[in-house]
């Protein structure tokens, strides 16, 4: 019963919960902060907050984040600049997209959930799909 109870308490505790939120950031540089994230599993669900630290409105330098196959992040982006800003460079209704931020500005932030059940894979691609960033500003999401 006290193994039982001690597994509650660590399930149920911030620090079991924190590994299942992700913060990342980006500034006015072409680059995110972190070049790999890592995401337990068992977390079932995640949330990511991006925060962009530069000082450029959206609509000059803005970022968002996007997770996809590695395989298809070309043309996710591509179709992505189709899609304009006002659909925050993400073509409406692509199954290729995992999970996607909105763009967002210097000094803005903005989250999202998004269920790991469907990703069987154990690594992912994030990239910004604002126009030219895709091609260098990307990262790695780990899935242990």
């Amino acid at each position: 019963m006290k193994r039982l109870i001690l597994a509650l308490i660590c399930l149920t505790s911030p620090l079991a919960h924190a590994a299942c939120e992700l913060e990342i950031g980006a500034a006015d540089m072409l680059q995110f902060d972190k070049p790999v994230l890592e995401v337990e599993r068992s977390c079932g669900t995640v949330k990511l907050t991006l925060t962009h630290t530069g000082n450029l409105a959206k609509n000059i330098m803005g970022h968002n984040w996007v997770l996809s196959k590695a395989e298809d992040l070309n043309g996710i982006a591509q179709d992505g600049f189709a899609a304009g800003l006002d659909n925050h460079y993400v073509k409406p209704g692509d199954s290729r997209v995992l999970a996607s931020t909105e763009i967002i500005g210097g000094g803005e932030q903005t989250s999202i959930e998004f269920s790991l059940e469907s990703l069987t894979d154990s690594e992912y691609t994030y990239f910004c799909s604002f126009p030219g960033h895709w091609a260098i500003m990307k990262g790695v999401l780990k899935i242990k």
